[in-house]
């Protein structure tokens, strides 16, 4: 099974990153090659005071930006707002963007990154590390928040266990690109999203809080805070939480072809893996 952790030691510390202030410190969770879809990579960071991304732009790719905690001052579009964790601030193919940690603690940070069929997953910085700029309303910015009072109770998902809580916090039609979904999850003590394959998905869970079972392709490992579990085409995946507390992750899916999303429900809750 493939898992990564975005553990802090382990992270790599870079200055300059498209421009911006300071340093970050960054980590590479799986790249292009380790998907078949135009899913391009999925990237971590630790933002640490006065820290940040500069001023860039994509047009052959989409991200989603996920602080899981603390806060940033993100920029989309030339606007400016302190967005705080946990939140998820898209950004579509040819639009701008930027991040900055503005406050004295760190900030932890996710990016989701699709490229357009046939496009690369590149970027032209535009000069600027967004430092002291005007702050707006946070309304102004696409920002989906995470928001455990947000999510909907949804009971044997896939076949799986008791009640589980989620939210789809982006959808496919807020992107252009083969972006699906960005899903936040809730797993109660005892509760599962149950076994299932997709032939034309690849989808990442990204666990935020607590821990569980999770079972890809018939194996089952134990996993934990900041690990990342990829699904890929024809695989089959899905997590139980063995445990007393509270499973919070992440759920992101790309297609193979736009809009073309399926699944099929495998009939093991995965409670006795």
């Amino acid at each position: 099974m493939r898992v990564t952790n975005a553990r802090r030691e382990d992270m790599q510390e870079l200055s300059d990153v498209h421009g911006g202030a300071g340093t970050i410190l960054f980590g590479r969770l799986w790249e292009r090659d380790d998907f078949e879809t135009p899913f391009a990579f999925v990237h971590s960071a630790v933002l640490p005071p006065g820290g940040g991304i500069g001023y860039h732009r994509h047009d052959d790719s989409e991200e989603i930006f996920v602080t899981v905690d603390n806060a940033a001052q993100y920029t989309h579009n030339g606007r400016t707002a302190i967005v705080e964790g946990g939140a998820a601030v898209p950004l579509r193919t040819g639009e701008a963007h930027a991040i900055y940690n503005h406050t004295e603690a760190d900030t932890r940070w996710f990016n989701f990154h699709c490229v357009v069929p046939g496009g690369e997953p590149k970027s032209t910085d535009l000069g600027d590390d967004r430092v002291g700029v005007e702050l707006e309303s946070t309304d102004r910015l696409p920002v989906g928040r995470l928001e455990r009072t947000a999510l909907a109770e949804t009971p044997n998902l896939h076949g799986g266990k008791g009640a589980v809580f989620g939210r789809l916090v982006w959808e496919q039609e807020d992107f252009r690109s083969n972006f699906h979904y960005l899903g936040h999850c809730l797993l109660p003590p005892g509760a599962s999203i149950g076994y299932h394959s997709h032939q034309g998905v690849e989808e990442v869970y990204v666990v935020i809080a607590g821990s569980g079972r999770v079972t890809v392709d018939d194996e089952t490992r134990e996993v934990g805070p900041w690990d990342s579990i990829p699904s890929k085409l024809g695989g089959s995946h899905g997590i139980f939480n063995h445990t007393q507390d509270d499973l919070e992750l992440l759920g992101v899916a790309v297609c193979a072809t736009k809009g073309q999303f399926d699944f099929t429900d495998l009939g093991d809750d995965l409670s006795s893996r």
